[in-house]
């Protein structure tokens, strides 16, 4: 683990394909007041989903040896499953003086809380099919029966659905109903948010869902994470009308610089 730098004035980065990063910076702006933070989210490559494994590896470290460069962060976050199932030991590899705090679907967690005994992970297709996630399961759930769950199309009705657009309950419904397994009585009881995008719309899944769940979202535990690895100041202050939001896809509309504002980011 390299030792970080605790100069206050260092952002810590917080990376996503689009916006579903948004829930992870919520969290550890909480946990670290004092810090500056910049987000940067890769919407010229948005969805991940359509990528091969190794292309957008290579499309993720080489972004990175800018936004290092140019920002030079005390720390970074990568608050996208998918991301960090391809890239992460890559970027680690790619950039040993940097310290990368990843992503991953909550499969532990799950496997310790629930009680049937029956896990769904909702995530994307990329992340339902990676060996790191299949790897998990094997590590921390093996005595549960664990339904993979991979939605080519709820990341973007995520998006659409936190600028204020129309989703409608059938297709989000139809995106949901496989993590619902019933089996003579021993139901689903928690489903693990394995995408960042999630969390926005969980009101709405616990609308359309057919019985109560438990729906897990990782992003408090990355801040929490996050938070350790660098040195607090209890006297230290950061406005976080300061901090930053970059796309890799230009300027992006104004539903986006909205939002983007209502979250105290200034769109670079």
């Amino acid at each position: 683990m390299p030792e970080l730098n605790a100069d206050q004035d260092r952002p810590v980065l917080v990376f996503d394909s689009g916006i579903g990063g948004l829930t992870v910076l919520r969290e550890a702006r909480v946990l670290m007041p004092e810090r500056r933070f910049l987000y940067v989210a890769d919407d010229a490559g948005f969805p991940y989903g359509g990528w091969s494994e190794a292309a957008l590896r290579d499309r993720i470290v080489g972004l990175f040896a800018n936004l290092l460069r140019d920002h030079e962060p005390a720390l970074c976050i990568i608050a996208c499953n998918t991301a960090f199932t391809v890239a992460g030991a890559a970027l680690r590899s790619a950039y040993p003086d940097m310290t990368f705090v990843g992503t991953v679907p909550a499969i532990k967690p799950a496997a310790e809380r629930t009680r049937s005994g029956r896990v769904s992970v909702l995530a994307t297709p990329n992340t339902v099919q990676r060996d790191y996630t299949h790897g998990l399961i094997q590590s921390f759930a093996s005595r549960c029966h664990v339904t993979l769950v991979g939605s080519p199309r709820l990341a973007r009705m995520a998006e659409a659905y936190v600028r204020g657009l129309p989703v409608s309950d059938e297709a989000v419904s139809a995106e949901i109903a496989a993590c619902f397994v019933d089996d003579g009585g021993a139901r689903t009881d928690i489903v693990v948010l394995g995408c960042t995008h999630y969390p926005f719309m969980a009101n709405v899944f616990r609308r359309l869902a057919p019985w109560p769940v438990d729906w897990l979202d990782p992003a408090e535990a990355i801040a929490r994470r996050a938070r350790s690895l660098l040195p607090p100041r209890a006297d230290a202050w950061h406005p976080e009308e300061n901090d930053a939001a970059l796309f890799t896809g230009g300027r992006p509309d104004f539903a986006t610089r909205r939002l983007m504002n209502s979250f105290g980011l200034k769109v670079a």
